[in-house]
């Protein structure tokens, strides 16, 4: 496979600076410790990364400006998808402050936890709206992290916000490891009918059953994303470090190019960095 190579999702962070709230229980026990940017360089080189996009962990405004800071400060990071709180009166002048600090112009995206939301239809209420248009006026794109419950109110908000990239983290979340693709299948392709929405090749080991997983169990996910986006909407992301739980580094690459060697390079070559360019600027 040739062309640049764009990781349009991983994360980091070090627990002597913020807690990661979020990694509780045996299961996510791994995860427990920092992942730094030291951590990822050499994964990334030894993959054949050119560059990456580094994606918001927490909700917490503090940890957006700690990641434009990495971005300033090493070249692989050309890209940041931040928090900031979308149902404030001030997000789009929280949006000119985060890019006027140093790194802020490798702000690309907004994400929320929305995965976490106990209202399914969180997306559709009136201040998340008002945040959302501020978003698309900064130019930014927002990153959907839902699960399949919540596809529908994404579908919703994606139409009501025409001006604005949605990027659909993690295929939405499908359901791998119990099988059975509906009703995921057909509320991916309702949110996939929009033209202001793409789709991260990303998660999907995380998805699947950890310690017996093949690529074969992916493969009928990532064919629904595939015909529902097309290559030209769709780009991969490695979601490292949890994709740790169940996968490399390089194993999530590898498993990325098996999945796609039925399209064309040039189409490849969207996938793994044409999309993240024209949808990030990265």
């Amino acid at each position: 496979m040739s062309g640049r190579i764009v990781d349009a999702h991983h994360h980091v962070w070090d627990l002597s600076v913020r807690d990661q709230d979020w990694i509780t229980g045996p299961r996510l026990a791994p995860l427990r410790r920092d992942f730094l940017v030291s951590d990822l360089l050499p994964e990334a080189r030894s993959a054949g990364v050119d560059a990456t996009v580094l994606v918001q962990t927490v909700t917490v405004a503090d940890e957006t400006p700690e990641l434009l800071a990495l971005a300033a400060a090493h070249e692989l990071i050309a890209g940041v998808v931040g928090w900031t709180d979308l149902t404030s009166d001030g997000v789009a002048d929280e949006l000119a402050r985060l890019r006027a600090l140093p790194g802020g112009p490798a702000l690309v995206g907004v994400r929320h936890q929305v995965q976490a939301e106990p209202d399914p239809r969180w997306l559709l209420r009136e201040d998340v709206g008002r945040g959302l248009a501020a978003v698309a006026a900064a130019g930014l794109a927002y990153d959907l992290v839902v699960v399949p419950g919540q596809l529908a109110a994404a579908t919703e908000a994606a139409a009501a916000h025409p001006g604005l990239t949605f990027v659909l983290d993690h295929l939405g979340k499908p359901p791998i490891a119990r099988g059975g693709p509906e009703p995921w299948t057909a509320l991916v392709r309702e949110l996939a009918a929009l033209p202001n929405v793409v789709c991260k090749l990303s998660g999907m080991v995380v998805e699947a059953d950890w310690d017996h997983w093949r690529t074969d169990d992916l493969r009928p996910y990532a064919e629904v994303v595939l015909d529902a986006f097309g290559p030209e909407r769709l780009m991969y992301g490695s979601d490292w470090p949890v994709c740790r739980l169940a996968a490399t580094y390089t194993q999530v690459l590898d498993v990325a190019r098996e999945l796609t060697a039925g399209l064309s390079d040039a189409e490849r070559a969207q996938v793994f960095g044409g999309t993240a360019a024209r949808v990030y600027g990265v």
